[in-house]
């Protein structure tokens, strides 16, 4: 299995404890695109950025690959994250004074095993907008360039939070047909959290996450090509 996480526990103390993750088991295989569902408050940001390496769990293990990330130090965390793992945002978190290439540039810099990146901008429709900066792009647009420099680094697994929030309707199924061409393209495993029930139809599997516990995995037996997602 290349995502397992087992027993997976987080609180925080903020004048009372808070309870955030209550044990949380989930088992995601190579290649896959596996949909957390949820509504707001639900634990869904979290258990992401525990499977990310951003945070820790209180207890509890995680496995991607071969690495058991609740065994990790924060050196190591920090390479696992470096090298394995893309991440797309609901904002774009683009660097204003750097060109679309400059900015997929910058992380292909930082990478081990970077893809070209000529082939990934052509592969996100902007090949042609390289030399364009951030301002002078449309809300897809700019969110293409973060899916292009998520996954030039050519990582393992590509964590999407909520990427299409900021998005309208037409421009959010095209940004979700582009996470689909890439797990076809390159295999990536992705991890997608979301609230909206319409985007569970694209995923292999389907985790519902309500108050910090998974209460249904469903998985899908095939799954339904973006462009023809409605909500």
């Amino acid at each position: 299995m290349f995502l397992s996480a087992k027993g997976l526990k987080k609180s925080y103390q903020s004048g009372t404890l808070t309870e955030v993750l209550r044990g949380v088991d989930m088992e995601l295989e190579m290649g896959q695109v596996g949909v957390i569902l949820g509504p707001s408050g639900s634990g869904k940001s979290t258990l992401m950025n525990i499977i990310g390496g951003v945070d820790r769990a209180d207890s509890g293990c995680v496995h991607v690959a071969e690495a058991v990330l609740t065994e990790l130090d924060d050196a190591q965390l920090a390479e696992y994250r470096r090298a394995d793992v893309g991440f797309i945002f609901q904002f774009y978190n683009l660097v204003p004074n750097l060109t679309v290439g400059e900015n997929v540039e910058v992380v292909a810099n930082i990478s081990k095993n970077p893809l070209p990146i000529e082939e990934v901008l052509a592969a996100v429709g902007l090949k042609e907008k390289k030399h364009r900066f951030p301002r002078e792009l449309s809300g897809g647009e700019q969110q293409r360039v973060s899916i292009a420099r998520a996954i030039v680094k050519n990582p393992r697994i590509l964590l999407c939070d909520e990427p299409t929030g900021a998005l309208d309707y037409e421009t959010a199924r095209d940004v979700l047909s582009l996470i689909q061409r890439v797990n076809a393209q390159y295999g990536t495993t992705i991890l997608m959290i979301t609230h909206n029930s319409a985007i569970a139809g694209m995923a292999h599997v389907v985790y519902k996450l309500r108050s910090g516990e998974i209460v249904e995995t469903v998985h899908n037996a095939k799954t339904l090509p973006a462009e023809r997602i409605e909500w």
